[in-house]
């Protein structure tokens, strides 16, 4: 017979069978071709099926008198092989098999029933009658999606046969069948995008959504703690599904099946019958290593006997199916093969005949590993990382047969391979052997001469020569741990010459370390630096719009308050036109608010949201109420709804036209009532948007992205009561606002986003670092084009014209792309291990600095003050001192404020625009992370006097507060939640102002931090344990300092204190 594997080549099989099954010989032979089918896919519901149908219609063949290709004979002899008993029998298996297949199972229990009902109107005995109702009823008790037509059924069966019991009945039956009902609709949205991928014809968004089905139904079969039968039933059933369908072949939903079995605690878990799960899975996914190992691991638990053992082993190896993704499938099954000879072999009852198939076993799995390792990968391969099969062989030397050298002999010989002398791990493993032969030899030499003394004390100096060899390599992965290690065990057990010797060794090795360590810091920051000024973005960023890729700002004259440092990134991103990563197709499938959008009107007034989340749940999941604003009139009131997706959106346009209690409320699609508006003025807030388009229609809402992961970000999205206001609004695209800003305004559509194009945004560009300074581009370029073509290199380099030690070089697919980096990656090149990896884009910018007026450096350069003969100039003291004052650190925190309570939606063109009419203003830097701003003042009088001025003021409903640059550190930005998050532990605290109201109305200053000294951190240095000086509240206006000059935190009275300094002015004499 053919080796048939999978739903669909059974059913091919088993088609051409039954055709050319003309006698009864070959009808039996396709009877038992059907048995090995269920038995290799028991869970299919289409072989069942056929087979039932078949099995039945050889019993109806054997029934009728004549004909149909039957003899006499054949007849006679068919009643007794296909009787009556045995197709009620097989029906009955097939729906046990797939009875908790929510889906489909009812293809097999409505023509098993429907064939029982047709012989009951024959009959009409109390028998069958008592039979179907039972079918009836144990069916209805299970979980299905058609649970209404067989009710229906059900319904009618009983007014037919039994109509005096009709109302008894059906209401015994209802009130049985809620359970199956409340998990059927707990599983009606997984069936819906299981349904929806499988019409669409999307083969990988059917496997998605099947594995995300079967995950979910893993966690509810745990916690079904009442019924953990049900649970199990519902996963294995969502399991035959998958496995017989889209994940057949998906090594890891097999993997999923099994764990799930093995943990179950009923008689599934038990090993033969995971054995048969086992060997389903290995022939659906035979290059799976990790399927074969526990295939193995099983047959040993199932203790069979050794021949069949070995021939999975050689099933595993006949084909070169497990080399498919590397030597990983190949080690993992060798890993369990090799573990069963070594416990075979050390197992007390062994005889000499399993000792010698030991020996000759694992040294034939280690050279047929290191064979297929030199095939596929030549030179360049050095064994397994995990060295999984050396260590086994390793155990059995040491343990079983006592060969401590020859167990040695394998320790050193990984020890001459990089990829294992790099890794502190192997060392660890490796000493860790050595003391357990050094521990077991001192037990035997305490048994043979009594207790040690100084004299007789014995060293581990194999131990001890392992880690000696570790701390000498300088490309070990971990020098830190393995000096930590070396070191204790040094102390531990050699005497006192030995131990100052590697204390001087550990010395040098620790100042080699921090060098190199200093060295690849300054290396990674310089990397950084240049790389991120080459991908600097233009001035304002803006996503993409239905009718671009990327939106940029027009050309216009440059506005006064773009600074030059801006003027310098724009021209740098025309010139070297980088692509911007594109748009994550997680996020758009994630959230679609414009499509899955409903606009509700005729509310009523006094409508809150909760009730109204209430009204729509059963449509689908509710993200946010974007809008409930109340009506001009007072007694009706508009909401914007928006659901988790379009398809719900649409099903609650079904409410159109309902009441909402005494209210006909009308429910109309969202789309085109939402406008992308950007290029607008930076200070501009709610007020001036709403100006801007009050005289197209009502604004129903205006929504502002996060500035925490990047500040440059200036946009917004303003939602109208109706599709004429919205296109009165992107009529107004293209208009100039204040003489220097081009207005972009377009309807809101994300399904029009355009993928962005490049080499970085396609993922075809590669960054290779710690490369050799001395290497060439050609060169370079040479040696990545093995992997692919090459369509740039950049290569950057100092003013001397040296290699910077880095590169990036693009391909012209992402797969050489990425081929490159996975072949090259820790790589020795020249003299360097490459660092090779495909570049990605970060655009997290959480902070924007705007430098208003550019204050004297701290430490400016020296300036020249000779004259023409070399000699120092004479200067004018008094000029000197005023020209050439350099502001201290102290002086710079005294007029410096922390603003505080901002949204995370604020920008620094706002905060600039607010506090400028308040005083000169040095610097600012927005922390929207925070919920705040550093502002520098000119002086420490106009902070003083600002920072009064923005006590209690509010921005939006926002409560703004002035503190110190560490409050602002310490604090969190507000941030309303845009969507509606379920469970108690994403709900925040009930009342936020409250703390921060009361304790910034305290008078007491706030309690000291104990700062303690960190390692690199700049500034001065104070004893563990010291805080700063408290600041007394009657201060004099003059900042406050400690013993070494560093400012500390001002209080309100402070600020005060300021104010009035400002005020006051010196009498003349009289």
């Amino acid at each position: 017979m053919a080796k048939v594997i999978g739903e669909e080549n059974w059913l091919a099989y088993l088609d051409e069978t039954v055709r050319n099954a003309t006698d009864l010989e070959r009808r039996v032979d396709a009877v038992e071709n059907y048995k090995r089918a269920v038995g290799n896919e028991p869970g299919s519901l289409r072989i069942w099926l056929s087979y039932c149908n078949f099995f039945w219609s050889l019993w109806e063949a054997t029934q009728s008198p004549a004909g149909d290709g039957w003899t006499d004979e054949e007849r006679i002899l068919g009643r007794e092989l296909f009787s009556f008993g045995s197709s009620l029998d097989l029906w009955q298996q097939g729906y046990e098999a797939i009875r908790y297949r929510l889906s489909d199972s009812h293809l097999l229990w409505d023509r098993w029933v429907s064939l029982e009902m047709e012989l009951l109107s024959k009959s009409r005995t109390p028998e069958g009658i008592k039979r179907v109702t039972h079918l009836f009823r144990d069916r209805l008790a299970t979980p299905h999606m058609t649970w209404e037509e067989t009710s229906q059924r059900y319904s009618s069966f009983l007014t037919d046969y039994n109509r005096a019991a009709w109302e008894d009945a059906m209401a015994d039956v209802t009130t049985s069948a809620q359970t199956a009902k409340k998990l059927v609709a707990a599983r009606d949205p997984f069936e819906l995008k299981l349904k929806q991928a499988t019409e669409s014809g999307d083969s990988d968004a059917q496997k998605a959504a099947m594995i995300a089905y079967v995950d979910w139904e893993v966690t509810q079969s745990k916690r079904s703690v009442d019924n953990h039968e049900i649970g199990l039933d519902l996963a294995r059933g969502i399991f035959a599904r998958a496995l017989t369908g889209i994940c057949s072949t998906d090594q890891s939903t097999w993997l999923e099946y099994v764990v799930l079995l093995s943990s179950s605690n009923s008689v599934l878990q038990t090993s033969e019958n995971l054995l048969d799960v086992l060997r389903r899975a290995v022939q659906h996914c035979p290059w799976s290593g990790i399927l074969w190992n526990r295939y193995i691991s099983c047959a040993e638990e199932t203790k069979l006997p050794f021949a069949e053992i070995e021939s999975i082993k050689h099933a595993a190896t006949s084909e070169d199916q497990l080399l498919r993704d590397g030597m990983e499938g190949m080690i993992e099954m060798y890993e369990a093969w090799c573990g069963f000879l070594k416990r075979t072999a050390m197992d007390s009852t062994a005889m000499d005949e399993a000792v010698d198939i030991a020996d000759m076993g694992l040294s034939a799995a280690l050279e047929d590993v290191a064979i297929v390792g030199q095939r596929l990968y030549g030179k360049d391969y050095q064994g397994d990382p995990k060295f999984r099969l050396e260590r086994i062989y390793i155990q059995y030397l040491t343990e079983k047969k006592g060969a401590i050298d020859k167990a040695r002999l394998q320790w050193n010989k990984l020890a001459t391979c990089q990829i294992h002398a790099d890794n502190h791990d192997f060392w660890f493993r490796y000493y860790m052997w050595e003391m357990l032969i050094f521990s077991s030899n001192i037990q035997e030499k305490l048994g043979l001469i009594g207790p040690p003394t100084n004299a007789n004390l014995r060293v581990p100096s194999f131990a001890t020569g392992v880690l000696f060899r570790a701390v000498q390599r300088k490309t070990i992965d971990w020098p830190e741990k393995v000096l930590e290690v070396y070191m204790q065990h040094c102390n531990d057990y050699e005497p006192p010459l030995s131990l100052r010797r590697a204390g001087d060794r550990a010395y040098r090795i620790t100042k080699a370390i921090q060098k190199r360590r200093n060295q690849e810091a300054e290396d990674k920051a310089a990397n950084y630096r240049w790389y991120s000024a080459q991908q600097t973005e233009v001035a304002t960023e803006e996503p993409e719009t239905p009718t671009s890729s990327k939106r940029k700002r027009e050309d216009l004259p440059v506005a006064a308050e773009d600074e030059p440092e801006n003027a310098n990134k724009r021209h740098k991103a025309d010139k070297e036109a980088k692509p911007q990563e594109p748009a994550s197709a997680t996020q758009d499938v994630k959230r679609d608010r414009e499509n899955a959008t409903v606009i509700v009107t005729n509310l009523p007034g006094d409508v809150s949201q909760v009730k109204l989340r209430q009204y729509f749940k059963e449509y689908g999941h509710i993200n946010n109420i974007t809008a409930l604003v109340q009506d001009k009139d007072g007694e009706t009131s508009t909401a914007l709804i928006e659901f988790k997706t379009p398809e719900e959106a649409q099903s609650a346009l079904l409410r159109d036209g309902k009441y909402y209690g005494q209210s006909q409320i009308s429910v109309q699609s969202g789309h085109d009532l939402t406008v992308f508006i950007t290029n607008y003025p930076p200070a501009a807030g709610q007020e001036y948007i709403r100006n801007l388009f009050k005289d197209c229609g009502e604004v129903l809402s205006i929504r502002w992205p996060s500035l925490q992961k990047n500040t440059h970000r200036r946009f917004c999205y303003i939602s109208f009561r109706d599709r004429e206001a919205s296109a009165k609004a992107v009529r107004k695209d293209g208009t100039l606002l204040e003489d220097r800003y081009k207005l972009l305004a377009k309807y809101s559509d994300p399904t029009h986003k355009k993928t962005r194009e490049g080499a970085l945004a396609e993922g075809r560009e590669v960054y290779i670092g710690n490369l050799d300074r001395a290497v060439s581009e050609s060169e370079l370029k040479d040696t990545f084009s093995k992997y692919g073509t090459v369509t740039r290199v950049n290569m950057p380099q100092t003013l001397s014209g040296k290699s910077k030690g880095f590169a990036f070089i693009d391909f012209s697919t992402k797969e050489e792309a990425q081929q490159a980096a996975t072949e090259l990656n820790n790589v020795k090149y020249h003299s360097q291990v490459l660092k090779v990896e495909v570049s990605k884009e970060s655009k997290f910018k959480p902070t924007a600095r705007t430098v208003v007026k550019q204050r004297e450096s701290a430490s400016p350069a020296p300036s020249s003050s000779r004259d023409n003969e070399g000699d120092e100039a004479m200067r004018d003291n008094d000029a000197e001192t005023g020209a050439q004052h350099n502001p201290t650190g102290a002086e710079i925190a005294s007029r410096t404020i922390a603003l505080m309570g901002l949204p995370d939606t604020v920008n620094d063109a706002w905060v600039r625009a607010l506090v400028e009419p308040m005083g000169t203003v040095n610097d600012i830097v927005l922390r929207p992370a925070h919920g705040g701003a550093k502002i520098e003042f000119s002086d420490a009088a106009t902070a003083g006097k600002v920072a009064l001025q923005l006590r209690g003021m509010e921005h939006e409903g926002h409560k703004l507060r002035v503190g110190t640059v560490d409050e602002l550190r310490q604090s969190k930005a507000e941030r309303k939640e845009d969507r509606i998050v379920y469970g108690a532990k994403n709900q925040k605290t009930k009342n936020p102002q409250k703390s921060e109201s009361s304790s910034s109305k305290s008078l007491v200053p706030p309690s000291t931090i104990i700062r303690r000294p960190v390692l690199g951190k700049p500034g001065p240095r104070r004893g563990l344990g010291f805080s700063r000086p408290i600041v007394p509240s009657s201060a004099t206006p003059k900042p406050a300092a400690d013993a070494n000059g560093a400012p500390v935190k001002k209080s309100n009275a402070d600020f005060k204190a300021m104010f009035l300094a400002s005020k006051c002015v010196a009498l003349p004499d009289t």
